[in-house]
């Protein structure tokens, strides 16, 4: 078996660079195609209106412009793919700037740029007004929420089945609770503080204004709302379940009835997670969130059961626990982890589409570096697998030593760290456009 893992390996790149090499291009996010007047235009005064013309079809409500700092209005200009903005009569200015962001109506991410129109009957103040920006503390904190919210989504999934597949007893215990409870708490907080951040990027507000009612009152109407609103309820769902395993501890997580209520709301917490990512993108959205489903579940069992052996199993030292619940969760693991790898290769193919977007973008670029830190990980934890089983039957016999115990300690926190490096690159990919 050991022999064939090289080949495995082997095969199994070589099937994901064929599927780099042969996809076509997948799309790309809401783009300015052209504008009326043409951009660099010199224009004898100031235009009444400005048309602008996108790739994709766009809402008014998500194109946000500004014009020397101030909103301007925006509204729909003949088919769904063009907007018309009002622009004041501006004196004192040699130039006029308009900067235009939009929010891409499927997944909700951002793209943005600016027009400049040479005035040529200019006054004595030829001074240039700032360009406002993207905030970049807005899009920090964006992606720290994204962050969290899939920490806290992988702790809380893979934590429950954890516990329901392999360590029922451990319900009852203070610490895999805490785990729990936390992780729920974490998730909730993120799912709603996401989308205000998100809403306050593309509408280059400040971090204050992710806490005014308007900006949540915007997102009401649009996908990105809906979809947040359905993620906040599922975590709400998520606190029944957690409430009734935390009542009823071991017994609970034996039940039936309580294994159908977490299998429920596991599927509902891990599909609003990827409805506003990138596997809605390319030629079969279909299959790509299907990927994106199995790419979420397989790092929540591998994450979340590295968690509770780290904070649960392992502190306890009981040999019966450890004779099973690790031998477990290395056969669970295993599975995770193919299930990642092919969700993976897929996923790839689905949101970068080819060579030159994987090495020509920033996007690309962080995925692949995405990539080998997963592959790290993975040969880290192929090669100690040996090791491990060999210590475990030494800490069976020796009855849970500290000693013993200790490296499993160590071995299960550094894979901890890296997956969760996985998880940074995974937020600001999630952030980030495919083809730039």
């Amino acid at each position: 078996m050991r022999r064939r893992a090289p080949s495995l390996l082997t095969a199994v790149l070589a099937a994901l660079a064929a599927l780099l090499l042969a996809a076509p291009p997948a799309s790309a996010h809401t783009e300015l195609m052209s504008s009326t007047p043409d951009n660099g235009a010199r224009l004898t005064h100031t235009p009444a209106t400005v048309t602008l013309r996108f790739s994709e079809p766009v809402d008014p409500a998500d194109v946000h412009i500004k014009a020397s700092g101030r909103p301007l209005g925006v509204t729909r200009a003949g088919g769904g793919k063009a907007v018309k903005v009002t622009v004041p009569k501006i004196s004192g200015q040699d130039r006029l700037v308009l900067d235009w962001q939009v929010l891409d109506m499927d997944d909700g991410h951002s793209t943005s740029g600016a027009l400049s129109f040479p005035l040529t009957a200019k006054s004595s103040d030829s001074s240039t007004p700032p360009v406002p920006h993207p905030s970049e503390t807005v899009h920090t904190a964006w992606i720290t929420a994204r962050w969290t919210g899939y920490l806290a989504l992988a702790l809380y999934v893979g934590g429950l089945a954890f516990l329901a597949l392999l360590w029922p007893q451990g319900a009852g215990d203070r610490r895999t609770r805490c785990v729990l409870t936390l992780s729920w708490a974490a998730g909730l907080a993120a799912s709603l503080l996401t989308p205000g951040l998100q809403s306050a990027y593309g509408a280059l507000g400040s971090l204050g204004d992710v806490f005014r009612r308007a900006t949540y009152t915007d997102l009401s109407g649009t996908e990105v709302g809906v979809v947040a609103a359905c993620r906040v309820l599922m975590w709400v769902l998520a606190a029944i379940v957690l409430a009734a395993l935390l009542q009823g501890a071991e017994r609970a997580a034996r039940s039936p009835g309580w294994r159908v209520g977490a299998l429920a709301v596991t599927v509902g917490l891990l599909r609003t997670a990827g409805m506003t990512g990138h596997n809605s993108e390319g030629t079969h959205p279909g299959w790509g969130a299907v990927a994106d489903l199995v790419h979420l579940l397989g790092v929540s069992l591998w994450l979340g059961g590295l968690a509770l052996l780290l904070f649960g199993v392992l502190p306890r030292r009981r040999p019966e626990e450890l004779s099973a619940v690790v031998s477990g969760y290395s056969t669970l693991a295993g599975v995770s982890v193919a299930a990642i790898v092919a969700a993976g290769a897929v996923l790839t193919w689905q949101v970068v589409g080819s060579y030159d977007a994987l090495v020509g973008t920033g996007y690309g670029r962080l995925l692949l570096l995405k990539l080998a830190v997963l592959a790290l990980v993975l040969a880290v934890a192929q090669r100690s697998r040996g090791w491990v089983r060999t210590r475990l039957d030494i800490a069976v016999l020796l009855r849970g030593d500290r000693a013993t115990v200790r490296p499993f300690v160590h071995s299960v926190a550094a894979e901890t760290g890296l997956v969760l490096v996985v998880l940074a690159a995974t937020s600001w990919l999630v952030t980030s456009a495919p083809g730039r």
